[in-house]
């Protein structure tokens, strides 16, 4: 009669096929049934190395759920379809797929979920590295791929999260280049000549950002009572095929051949010519007959503190009149051409302005008023560090900006030349004062020891 072994206790033997098998019983699955493991190896030696390996996930709490692993690319399709998409912010989401599409499926796509190694991981970051990306890309890479290995071991799909043993590189603080007080005077002077001078007069001077901006709509904006609500903001987003095959759809736009020097074809693009695409290319989704998720939307901000009330300077109030009765002379002059979105900055169509064409004017704008380039966010710490020169305290300046936090807006105040001069000169007088003017002042002479000596006679 033959014992029957206790609950959680493996087993190994020797099959008719010549090999030999271990079964490892791992806890139940969902349905209620025991979840057993098979192993099996040439040797008695090297399956119950195995079976220990199983055993040891086990007793740790890593052992991998039952069933067909996924590989990284199908759980990344995973991850983002189903899981992220309803926590992320579409400009996020957005991010999450381009980066994932372009970096993590072409370097590591192809390994199971369960075979990857930290190894795979910095041979991923040292090759993009190597491409040219920035280590603050790569950095991103490195966050989007832990939090998908994350829900991953959640899941039970993997032991454990291998993101978390690998070091991503280092991203040191961006360099930020706000305008002083005169060069923010000189652009806004310069802005004056366009038909978008109050967009960049509210971006400079209220550090309201460019999402923001665009996305403004006059059913927020209070004229008698002074002030705007930033409810929303308009964004482009990248589309995504919605077809089966992404590669043959996009086949007539693809260029794998890099441009012959002195091409002329792409001389007026501002970028240079574009890059070839990659061997198995998956992009030119803004053609794809079933193409979804892109273009220009209205999203909500990313945090509820975003989500503000912000005064409009006083000086402002009758511009924005006029302004919105030129844009009523522009919506009788179109017709039933004539888009209606409310924005306040708008085509002369009615549509929203195109952030990659707001972004160009500001380079523009940069160039005539002879100030060195600097990003369009710039133009938000510019509004914070004028703020903090004019003695406002920062806990305001975090609700005028929408930050959830003083750290953030720390970020955005940065000490100019004037406020670090005359700070360094109280310095200086403290700790090194002006001697004093001296003053010419009548002493007695000191009397001799003699003339001491006869006047104490005299008292006595």
């Amino acid at each position: 009669m033959s014992s029957r072994k206790p609950n959680m206790e493996s087993s190994v033997y020797l099959g008719n096929d010549g090999w030999w098998h271990g079964r490892v019983t791992m806890g139940m699955k969902s349905d209620g049934t025991p979840d057993r493991r098979h192993r099996r190896a040439k040797t008695e030696a090297e399956v119950r190395r195995k079976v220990k390996e199983l055993e040891k996930q086990r007793d740790a709490g890593r052992a991998p759920k039952a069933g067909r692993i996924p590989t990284v690319a199908k759980w990344m399709d995973t991850y983002l379809g189903t899981i992220a998409v309803h926590k992320l912010k579409p400009r996020s989401l957005d991010d999450y797929w381009s980066k994932t599409r372009n970096d993590i499926i072409p370097n590591i796509g192809a390994h199971r979920l369960d075979r990857l190694r930290p190894e795979h991981l910095d041979e991923m970051y040292a090759a993009l590295l190597k491409k040219g990306r920035a280590p603050s890309h790569v950095l991103k890479v490195h966050r989007i791929l832990s939090r998908a290995l994350k829900i991953a071991h959640r899941r039970e799909l993997v032991g454990r999260n291998i993101a978390t043993l690998v070091d991503p590189p280092s991203v040191d603080e961006e360099e930020v280049n706000p305008f002083t007080q005169e060069e923010a005077r000189a652009f806004l002077h310069a802005a004056t000549k366009r038909p978008t001078a109050l967009r960049w007069a509210l971006g400079v001077g209220l550090g309201i950002r460019q999402g923001e901006s665009l996305g403004l709509r006059w059913t927020y904006v209070d004229l008698d009572a002074g002030h705007l609500k930033t409810l929303w903001q308009l964004q482009r987003l990248t589309w995504r095929h919605g077809c089966e095959d992404p590669h043959a759809c996009g086949a007539r736009l693809h260029r794998f051949e890099p441009c012959p020097s002195g091409c002329t074809t792409h001389k007026d693009y501002k970028r240079g010519c574009p890059k070839p695409c990659p061997p198995k290319c998956a992009k030119h989704a803004s053609t794809c007959p079933d193409r979804q998720g892109g273009g220009l939307v209205f999203t909500r901000p990313k945090t509820k503190k975003s989500r503000r009330i912000i005064p409009i300077p006083p000086p402002l109030i009758p511009f924005l009149r006029e302004h919105r009765a030129r844009q009523e002379e522009q919506r009788a002059a179109a017709g039933e051409a004539w888009e209606e979105h409310d924005v306040v900055f708008a085509r002369p169509d009615g549509r929203p302005l195109d952030p990659r064409q707001d972004w160009q004017e500001f380079k523009d704008l940069l160039e005539e008023s002879g100030i060195s380039d600097r990003r369009l966010h710039d133009s938000r710490h510019t509004a914070g560090t004028i703020l903090n020169e004019l003695g406002v305290d920062i806990r305001t300046i975090m609700e005028i900006f929408g930050h959830s936090g003083l750290n953030m807006t720390r970020r955005y105040v940065h000490a100019t030349t004037p406020l670090t001069e005359e700070a360094v000169r109280r310095m200086g007088d403290a700790l090194w004062p002006e001697p004093e003017a001296k003053t010419e002042t009548k002493t007695e002479p000191t009397p001799s020891r003699d003339a001491r000596a006869r006047r104490r006679r005299r008292i006595q």
